[in-house]
């Protein structure tokens, strides 16, 4: 019995996990709005490849259930 209910916990989690990937572009307006917030004037979110990444420094999120990144970059005034 107890392991027919971790069985059901875990296949309840895995389905959650599923669920919670986020298209890249809703997840770029949520970080832009988090950045303006902030008073940031001048910077630039690029949605890139896993591929693509040359500095994880840069990165701010993960979309698309970690195929794609979003990079960060304040542009100088």
């Amino acid at each position: 019995m107890i392991r027919v209910a971790i069985a059901l916990l875990a296949s309840l989690l895995a389905t959650s996990a599923f669920a919670a990937v986020k298209p890249c572009e809703e997840l770029k307006a949520e970080i832009e709005a988090k950045i303006q917030a902030r008073g940031v004037a001048s910077y630039t979110l690029e949605i890139v490849a896993n591929s693509e990444v040359t500095d994880q420094n840069m990165v701010v999120g993960s979309c698309e259930g970690g195929r794609k990144k979003i990079i960060y970059q304040k542009n100088d005034q």
